[in-house]
Order: structure tokens, then C-alpha cells, then sequence
């Protein structure tokens, strides 16, 4: 009989257990995948405000974006997403074009500072909204796994607009940054010439579980696992298979690495396990005491004179 009764208890504790790890997974999944506003990046001392919100506040970058004038693009995902983005012409008729990624809970347009990089050196700029974010249509966040593979159409796109002799440069930051990394142990156009990753992490995996930990003080099992189930269930990718560090592995693209050295977010050490992971040409730029996603603010001239170097020796 007390067997039985123990038996019966062990069954109600995982039960209970079971039940409160899907309740867990499930706030997670809303907190980090689902598309919704992102109100803890505003509380977080750690990361520029960032939020989902069609319609922010204009910030500098895209008062610039505004002035300079852009046109309104468009593509279909490999899912039938509608995907919008935001070209700007160079000046003088080129074959030079950037195609930039924003990070988590951004947009296109608040890649401004970046983009005036570029169109100052001469090129075509390219900034699109992610799926999930913007005006593009998606209900979830891909941390850049899924999101190759939109960049896969978009490389398509300019090269439908610039033909056949373009040149290519893709560079993206924090979220943006891993989804130029993941893109990049794809099969590419031979177009593709460099890529500039700047803070983006090594794996999704690995970012969550640093997060929940730095966040919520929790343990990666199993609430991680059971998440990237939820997550695979309802979008299509799991948290083990979105790799950056996996797909560095695989490039044969010349690759630029920044990150900063005060970093907690996305913390530094996450740059130099990528960067030797990477097989091809590199150069890497650690910009001391700058935070998350600030390397370009901290040291500009730095910041700006090591892309123009290292995208030059591949793009003429």
C-alpha cells in the first residue's frame, strides 16, 4: 500500500512538474520569439532602446535616411512573407551595394548610422525590416536562422537591381550581426565579396541560455530545450540547429569582426571563439570600453577607417 501511495505522489509531482515547465517554455517563447513589444529591452542597462513598434520615435540616423530619400521595397519570403525594406541610391550609378541586417526588436531604418557609411563611400544601400519586426509581416523572431534565408532573397534583389556585375558587402549588428554570420555558410553568389558581423553571438543557444541565467538567475535545463521545442513547433527552427559559430565554420567569405570590450549583453568572449572559427581571410576590431551595439558610437573614426579597409580590399 505505501508503495502505491508513492508511486501515486511521484506520478502527481511530475505531472506538476511537466505542467509547470510548459507554462514556463510558453512565457519564454512570448518573452523572446513571439512578435510583440519588447518592453524589457527599455529597462535593460545593458543595450540601446530598442521596440517593435511601427512607428517610433524618429531617431537621428533615420532623420538622415529621410533627408537623403529612400524608396520602399519589397519581397516575398521562402514562406509568402511580404518583407520590406529600404534602398537608397548612391549618388553616381554603381555596382557597390551594402545590404545591412538590424538587430533584436529594430528595424531597417535604425540602421542610419551604418548606412551613411556606405553612402559615403560611394554605394547603394539596402536596409531591410526583418520578419517580425517593422513592416514586414511574420508573427515570430527568427535570431537570425531564419532570417538567412530572407537574405538569401534579398541578395536576389539587388541582384536584379544593380545586375549582374554587383558587389556585395553584408553587415549587420547584435541580431543582425549572428544573422550575417548565419547567412554566411550558405551557397551565396559569387556577387557576395565581404561581410562585416558586428556583436552578434555564437549561437542562439547559447545567448538564451547566457540571458536566462544573467536575467533570471534560472538554469539552461530544461528550460532552454523545452522552449526550442515550443519554438520548433511554432516557428519552424530550434535553438540547437541556429548556429553562427557552426555556419563561420563553413564560410569562404572574407569576414570582419567587431565587437565591444565592455559587451555584457552579447558578452566579448562570444567574438573570439567566432573568429577563430573562421577558415577564411579576417580581421577583427575589439573597441575598448564600448557596450552593446555602440562600437561605431564609442570610437567612429576607428570604427569607420577598419570597414573601409577591410571591405575595400574586396570591393574595388
Amino acid at each position: 500500500m505505501k508503495k502505491k501511495y508513492g508511486l501515486i505522489i511521484i506520478s502527481i509531482f511530475l505531472v506538476l512538474l511537466m505542467i509547470g515547465d510548459i507554462f514556463v517554455s510558453s512565457f519564454f517563447y512570448d518573452l523572446a520569439i513571439a512578435r510583440n513589444n519588447k518592453a524589457f529591452l527599455s529597462t535593460s542597462e545593458d543595450m540601446p532602446v530598442s521596440n517593435t513598434d511601427t512607428k517610433p520615435k524618429v531617431s537621428g540616423s533615420e532623420r538622415w535616411i529621410n533627408e537623403i530619400g529612400y524608396e520602399t521595397v519589397s519581397i516575398k519570403s521562402f514562406d509568402g512573407l511580404k518583407l520590406v525594406g529600404y534602398y537608397i541610391k548612391a549618388k553616381n550609378k554603381t555596382s557597390k551595394t551594402a545590404i545591412l541586417a538590424h538587430g533584436y526588436g529594430g528595424r531597417g531604418k535604425s540602421m542610419g548610422d551604418f548606412a551613411k557609411i556606405y553612402y559615403d563611400l560611394g554605394y547603394n544601400v539596402l536596409m531591410p525590416d526583418d520578419r517580425g519586426h517593422g513592416v514586414s509581416e511574420g508573427n515570430y523572431i527568427g535570431f537570425g536562422w531564419v532570417d538567412r534565408l530572407d537574405y538569401l532573397k534579398w541578395t536576389d534583389f539587388v541582384l536584379e537591381e544593380v545586375g549582374k556585375d554587383a558587389q556585395i558587402v553584408l553587415h549587420g549588428v547584435s541580431m543582425g550581426g549572428a544573422t550575417v554570420m548565419m547567412v554566411s555558410g550558405e551557397e551565396l553568389p559569387k556577387q557576395v565579396k565581404v561581410i562585416v558581423e558586428d556583436c552578434g553571438y555564437t549561437s542562439v543557444e547559447d545567448e538564451l541560455a547566457y540571458q536566462l541565467k544573467r536575467m533570471y538567475d534560472l538554469p539552461e535545463f530544461p528550460i532552454i530545450q523545452s522552449t526550442s521545442l515550443l519554438t520548433q513547433i511554432k516557428a519552424g527552427y530550434n535553438f540547437s540547429e541556429a548556429s553562427a559559430l557552426k555556419q563561420v565554420e563553413k564560410t569562404q567569405i572574407p569576414m570582419l569582426f567587431i565587437h565591444g570590450s565592455d559587451d555584457v549583453f552579447v558578452p566579448t568572449s562570444m567574438v573570439y571563439s567566432l573568429y577563430n572559427a573562421c577558415k577564411s581571410d579576417k580581421d577583427i576590431l575589439v573597441v575598448e570600453g564600448a557596450e552593446h551595439g555602440l562600437s561605431l558610437t564609442k570610437a567612429p573614426d576607428a570604427y569607420k577607417n577598419k570597414v573601409k579597409e577591410f571591405v575595400g580590399k574586396y570591393i574595388k
